[in-house]
């Protein structure tokens, strides 16, 4: 064993373990889960395979790619970033330099559109749209639960739409859904029955602050939402009136103190909100919903 074939000889179990430990000693948040996943991504083994091999030996070249992916994750890029790919609503999404990495927080997006369509009978043909699209997430979570839906999704980097597309083909929905590269809406023509979007919300005083995964490798175009995190709400909101057919929805996400201030733009774009914003599991109002009147 070698300080660059740190794993060599050991077993998986083992390897896992210690990988865990110095994780734990760096202060990553999750030692054991973000252990197993590169573990498994280096070895390529899913988690029940490394349950099962958990007494096999580590090759050298094995160790080797376990080392990098350490070394990576202990400079605090996050999993996913290493990996290529995140999780989000069953999807395992590819992701880019200029995606974001999807977040169990908006899934509440999601969660708020099931709950108004799940029943209602336009839901059987939704016309989409997620402004800001990224990595598709959003969007693609849409088409998977309404397989009769079309959509677009906007964004103005080249890279997240060429990303969108990727994911879109992966998930077999490129027939169903298409991009365009645009500020926000500018480029859409209405009407459409539900638009969502998670726009950059963080002020941009508050940028230096966030944690280290999210500071240093997430695109900051994607974060940055001016002096009070709410330029783009400013623009999004007016822009999706417009393009709401009549009783048609919008859903936006919203950070932390946020969904005050969005709830009173979108009664300044005359919609009515249906319902109260819903709050993620941390109990942060996530998902803001306004409705254009149907008469």
């Amino acid at each position: 064993m070698s300080a660059s074939d740190p794993f060599a000889g050991l077993t998986i179990d083992v390897s896992r373990r210690a990988l865990a430990t110095q994780f734990k000693a760096r202060g990553i948040e999750t030692p054991e889960l973000d252990a197993r996943l590169l573990i498994g991504a280096a070895l390529d083994l899913d988690h029940t395979a490394l349950a099962a091999q958990a007494a096999r030996l580590i090759t050298s070249e094995e160790s080797k790619a376990i080392a990098g992916f350490a070394q990576r994750r202990m400079a605090h890029e996050p999993v996913a970033r290493i990996l290529g790919r995140k999780e989000f609503w069953g999807l395992d999404f590819e992701l880019s330099a200029a995606t974001l990495v999807p977040r169990p927080d908006t899934e509440t997006v999601i969660e708020a559109a099931l709950e108004v369509f799940r029943n209602d009978l336009r839901s059987a043909a939704l016309r989409i749209a997620d402004i800001g699209t990224g990595s598709g997430a959003i969007l693609l979570a849409l088409l998977s639960e309404f397989p009769e839906a079309t959509g677009v999704g906007t964004d103005i980097s080249a890279e997240a739409l060429a990303t969108a597309e990727l994911n879109a083909r992966r998930f077999d929905l490129a027939g169903r859904a298409s991009f365009v590269q645009c500020d926000y809406a500018a480029a859409l023509s209405g009407p459409f029955d539900l638009i969502v979007s998670n726009p950059p919300y963080i002020p941009s005083s508050h940028i230096a602050t966030l944690d280290r995964d999210v500071r240093d490798h997430d695109p900051v175009l994607a974060l940055d939402g001016g002096t009070d995190g709410l330029d783009a709400y400013r623009a999004i909101i007016p822009q999706a009136a417009a393009l709401l057919g009549l009783g048609g929805i919008l859903i936006v996400e919203t950070g932390h103190d946020q969904s005050t201030p969005v709830s009173d733009l979108m009664r300044s774009a005359k919609l009515t909100l249906p319902r109260p914003p819903v709050a993620d599991l941390g109990g942060i109002h996530r998902a803001v919903m306004g409705r254009k009147a149907a008469f």
